[in-house]
């Protein structure tokens, strides 16, 4: 991303972020060193069990991670597009609010690994992932027959 461009007012301004959106994701701050979001633990993110979902979680992971990557990269050129994340579950969670944090491991031209940790209100570790992404080129527009 340019550096003349803020990333979360970038962000903010769009119409729609997709699955950010749905899962009432926020981004707090947003970095190439440091990315910090909450997520709300309710009917959006449970599974049938009342439960945090692990993949709510990860969805807040990878979120967190994809957009740390973007900020890293010249969004004119490149896209940044998870290849590979995983995730351990320590603690069940039924309400309240878990925040992730990412920072970045590696930051190369072709790829980047980001770790996240989730935790509680109360620091408490709930999920720990480890995201990989790859830097692609941008498909360029095709040139028109004249």
């Amino acid at each position: 991303m340019t550096e003349s461009i803020d990333p979360l007012g970038w962000l903010r301004a769009l119409p729609t972020r997709g699955m950010p959106d749905a899962l009432g994701i926020e981004i707090l701050e947003l970095t190439p060193a440091r990315v910090v979001a909450t997520m709300p633990v309710d009917d959006r993110t449970r599974q049938p069990f009342g439960l945090l979902h692990g993949g709510a979680s990860v969805a807040l992971a990878e979120t967190v991670a994809s957009l740390g990557a973007f900020t890293n990269i010249d969004a004119t050129q490149f896209a940044a597009v998870g290849v590979e994340i995983n995730a351990n579950h320590l603690r069940s969670k039924r309400d309240g609010l878990v925040r992730a944090t990412a920072t970045p491991i590696h930051v190369g031209r072709t790829t980047q690994v980001w770790s996240i940790e989730i935790v509680d209100e109360l620091n408490r570790t709930v999920c720990v992932s480890r995201c990989t992404l790859a830097i692609v080129p941008l498909p360029t527009p095709a040139s028109s027959a004249t």
